[in-house]
């Protein structure tokens, strides 16, 4: 991690709507008029929805819970991380209804009840209708849009961090090495996505995510990285010299409940009422998470035991596209030349990335990678590095 703060501003924004097309929300639970209407039936494990493949333009989701918990409703990018649009806390037993204009492409929709995890999701696609589906509504009611989407995508992901670090830290307390490692890269991808957030919130990010070369001395070092080095343990040549000592069962339930304490307190910040971002946090938390790259994943420091440093570069580049998708409409107006620029880096870095392999289906130890690896790779980020350093000042100007 790279300490870096970043301005929150004040006030709560609305449910997060689609920046390629906005469309407030229909008052009362309503279909918008000429909307396309879908209704969606949701409960603990179910999440049924009337059509999977709809015409561009807006629509209507109506959702009824039928569950017992609270839930929400998103629809999801094809990415499956940025959310489009959402409606949150949906009682049990009451209906709830958002309305968005959606571009073309391919989507999912999503249940999550318990508003915890990843909820209950489905391709859903939308098809050419053949009418343009354009930005809406003054520049502020954009960055508006897009800030509320930005904060939509921290809490899930935070949301998501949760009951995957529990997973991870359930076989860390049982002894179960082999699944705690197996568990250790796609949990923290959760952070990864959305560090420069938790890097505002004061102590947090150090006590979640310090590497040991980071701690003051004379500062308790905890969190992932303490876990990483107990889960692959050094060699007395890797550890200044000394044989490391593995943890006690006692001070692995110790670390694992800070951890877990720690990523409550992450998760009540990102969804205090109060809690907002500035559209230079959006543009400026792009440019932080391939700064992280450069200064920690490239050179092998952040993974230093695991050496899992290419699953962190993949939810970095992630969270870097969220944030730089969020407000590309508004900067393309301005300056579409930067945009297209940056269009093309973030591909060919993905591309590189993507050869290598995938969150899903795993890469390669860091250390297995080849000088002509690494340079390729920092290349890459540095060409992307660029044109995305520009993104905040043609934002805001």
């Amino acid at each position: 991690m790279t300490a870096r703060p970043l301005a929150l501003g004040a006030g709560a924004l609305l449910t997060a709507l689609a920046l390629t097309g906005c469309v407030a929300n229909s008052p009362g639970g309503s279909a918008t008029a000429g909307a396309t209407t879908v209704s969606v039936q949701g409960d603990g494990d179910r999440c049924e929805v009337s059509a999977t493949s709809v015409p561009s333009g807006p629509v209507t989701f109506t959702m009824t819970n039928a569950g017992s918990d609270e839930t929400e409703f998103e629809l999801l990018g094809d990415d499956g991380l940025r959310i489009v649009s959402e409606k949150e806390n949906i009682g049990p037993g009451t209906t709830a209804s958002i309305t968005v204009a959606v571009q073309p492409g391919d989507y999912y929709t999503a249940c999550i009840p318990g508003l915890v995890g990843e909820g209950v999701r489905a391709p859903f696609t939308v098809t050419d209708s053949g009418t343009a589906v354009t930005p809406v509504g003054t520049e502020k009611e954009q960055v508006d849009a897009a800030a509320a989407a930005y904060v939509a995508y921290v809490d899930d992901q935070v949301g998501q961090l949760v009951p995957a670090t529990q997973a991870f830290l359930d076989a860390y307390r049982a002894g179960d090495d082999a699944t705690a490692r197996s568990l250790y890269p796609s949990a923290r991808a959760h952070y990864e996505r959305i560090e420069p957030v938790a890097e505002s919130f004061g102590d947090l990010d150090p006590k979640i995510d310090f590497r040991e070369a980071d701690v003051e001395p004379g500062t308790e070092w905890t969190g992932w990285h303490r876990i990483e080095k107990d889960l692959w343990q050094p060699t007395a040549d890797d550890n200044g010299g000394e044989a490391y000592v593995p943890l006690t069962p006692e001070e692995r339930g110790r670390f694992a409940d800070l951890l877990t304490a720690d990523t409550a307190d992450l998760q009540a910040a990102v969804t205090a009422p109060d809690f907002t971002v500035g559209i230079d946090t959006i543009s400026n938390g792009a440019v932080g998470l391939m700064d992280e790259v450069a200064t920690g994943k490239i050179t092998g420091e952040e993974e230093i035991w695991s050496h899992t440093d290419l699953y962190d570069f993949r939810a970095n580049l992630e969270g870097a596209r969220v944030a730089y998708e969020g407000v590309r409409d508004i900067v393309a107006e301005k300056d579409p030349e930067l945009t297209d620029r940056i269009d093309t880096k973030l591909a060919a870095l993905e591309e590189l990335l993507a050869s290598y392999g995938s969150l899903d289906a795993g890469f390669p130890a860091y250390t297995e990678l080849t000088t002509a690896d690494t340079k390729s790779l920092s290349d890459a980020v540095n060409a992307l590095s660029e044109p995305l350093s520009e993104l905040t000042a043609a934002l805001v100007s």
